[in-house]
């Protein structure tokens, strides 16, 4: 595999991912998926549904996108997001990143420190196709329910 296309993958993942952590307007996070393949787009955040609406379902395509983002924005919001260990598989065009922030539900306003994981998948045009992500559930249930226990 081609030394070009790992730094084109890893470049396409750490716009992506800076995107994110700057706390970009939701359309320019949008534009880092694919719109040569919007209808096969997939978003999907692993955990139960049960414990919050943003969890254990697939939002797909570029509707689906979006309607991922605005649910994490109405109960989420986060601060000193940073992104390190990408990993690079060239030839499944994929992308493994290790992320860490303090996320607020924002009905609560209880907050918790995360180290979370995103894999994501792209198109030949190194947009994302397959946004998966796997974060600290439990935290985020608890949080919600205002019953999560302070730390310190």
């Amino acid at each position: 595999m081609s030394h070009d296309k790992r730094a084109s993958l890893l470049s396409s993942s750490q716009s992506f991912c800076d995107a994110f952590a700057s706390q970009a307007p939701l359309d320019d996070i949008l534009r880092h998926f694919s719109s040569s393949q919007a209808d096969d787009i997939v978003v999907h955040e692993h955990g139960l549904k049960e414990l919050a609406p943003f969890l254990g379902r697939d939002f797909t395509g570029a509707k689906g996108v979006k309607s991922y983002f605005e649910i994490i924005a109405s109960c989420l919001s986060y601060e000193k997001m940073s992104f390190k260990e990408y990993i690079v598989d060239a030839l499944e065009n994929k992308t493994s990143v290790r992320g860490e922030a303090r996320f607020t539900w924002t009905s609560t306003k209880q907050s918790w420190d995360e180290v979370f994981t995103y894999v994501l998948g792209f198109d030949e045009e190194g947009k994302v196709l397959r946004y998966e992500v796997w974060a600290d559930t439990g935290a985020a249930y608890l949080a919600s329910k205002g019953q999560l226990e302070p730390t310190g």
